[in-house]
């Protein structure tokens, strides 16, 4: 069987994964003999909520890789039917296109109850793929919830996937699944809230004060194709700063574009070499800083300071993280720049503030570069530090806030 693997059959690779996953006799003696080819393909996971989008952005990216001259295999984990057991193959009604070609295998697994979004016999699967001559493996998981981080274990590159308008916004801010992410695919960005949740994202990232290794950001349209390009580009870019070793393509991948880390990396404009932007400060626009103070006095944060900026027509809170805070705004009049804001979109990240060392150098430095601002000059704030806002169509969709000394 291991031979008709090797030579093509897909007829018989379909057949030895049915054995594996019925562990059906002489699957043990399959998998022994699968086994020196374990580990030649890159193994790329795909994961996030049910309605993400998972589906079809799999069948983007599987056509991508085959298109790259690779061959690939898909694993979709399907919720296991309550009357027959097997999978509800929702997977392959989304992926017409590549079922039934020679490049691209498809198959539908049933979780069988197993926890954490994948199913028992997908590894097994996976080294029955390798044998056959996957280069690429794809593996969808069953829409999972924050607790359900299998696929990281599993996974070489682990892509998650997110959209906009899915209940509180801030699936950005859940702990869990958002920790394994290499990629994040912001899917449907062409919906309303996409840029949002980007920035809630980034500003997940910048709490952890490190920025070196921050995960990449890609805004996709699965069911155009929009930013496929984008998203292998930083699969690939993932895969390198793990050592994962990315054969054939890896030249073709690396010459996409880095999308992660945009909203900073699009001000590093050599804005100084020795002195390179840190997080200062997230803006959290909030109609109470009373009623929502409460939540973060249960995290443990206290306001260090408040006070009123009367120019800006807002209360301010802030409250230290680390080396960084959170500024709770609370406007002072409705028709200000945060109470418009509460006003159109509701309480939420406003923008995220980065420090550095000149910022009177950095305004000129930005402007003359073309870079939009949304201020005339650098003006004085909360606490007597001194700011620049520039425009989200510059940033990647977030309005920044560049702050420091004179």
């Amino acid at each position: 069987m291991v031979e008709r693997l090797r030579g093509g059959d897909v007829r018989a690779l379909a057949r030895a994964i049915s054995m594996v996953e019925d562990a059906q006799p002489g699957a043990r003696e399959l998998l022994a003999a699968c086994e020196e080819f374990a580990g030649q393909a890159v193994k790329i996971g795909i994961t996030g909520p049910p309605g993400a989008g998972k589906s079809t952005l799999v069948d983007q990216m599987a056509q991508w890789l085959e298109a790259h001259g690779e061959k690939v295999g898909v694993l979709a984990i399907d919720p296991t039917s309550p009357y027959t057991g097997g999978a509800l193959l929702g997977d392959r009604i989304r992926m017409r296109e590549p079922v039934g070609n020679s490049g691209i295998y498809v198959r539908s697994m049933a979780s069988r109850g197993a926890v954490g979004g994948l199913a028992d016999a997908v590894r097994d699967a996976c080294k029955v793929l390798e044998a056959s001559g996957r280069s690429r493996i794809l593996i969808e998981t069953v829409g999972v919830g924050q607790d359900e981080v299998e696929i990281a274990r599993l996974a070489d590159v682990t892509v998650l996937v997110l959209v906009p308008g899915m209940g509180d916004d801030v699936q950005s801010m859940k702990a869990g699944v958002m920790e394994i992410a290499d990629v994040f695919a912001v899917n449907k960005s062409d919906c309303d809230g996409a840029d949002r949740v980007v920035a809630e994202i980034l500003a997940m990232q910048g709490l952890s004060g490190s920025t070196q290794d921050r995960v990449s950001v890609v805004q996709t349209v699965a069911t155009t194709g929009n930013g496929i390009d984008e998203l292998m580009a930083a699969v690939a870019q993932s895969g390198e700063r793990k050592k994962v070793r990315l054969p054939a393509v890896a030249g073709t991948w690396s010459r996409g574009l880095r999308v992660g880390q945009a909203d900073i990396d699009a001000l590093d404009l050599d804005p100084l070499k020795s002195d390179r932007l840190d997080l200062d400060h997230l803006g959290v626009a909030v109609r109470s800083i009373a009623a929502a103070g409460r939540f973060y006095e249960m995290l443990g944060l206290k306001v260090a300071h408040e006070e009123i900026v009367e120019h800006e027509q807002v209360k301010v809170a802030m409250l230290p993280v680390g080396n960084s805070r959170v500024e709770l705004l609370e406007p002072t009049v409705e028709d200000s720049v945060i109470g418009r804001f509460l006003t159109k979109r509701g309480e939420g990240l406003h923008h995220i503030a980065v420090r550095v060392g000149d910022v009177d150098g950095m305004f000129e430095k930005l402007k003359e570069s073309g870079v939009r601002l949304v201020s005339e000059q650098v003006r004085t704030g909360a606490g007597g530090h001194r700011y620049f806002f520039v425009h989200p169509s510059s940033t990647g969709g977030v309005l920044v806030e560049i702050v420091g000394k004179g």
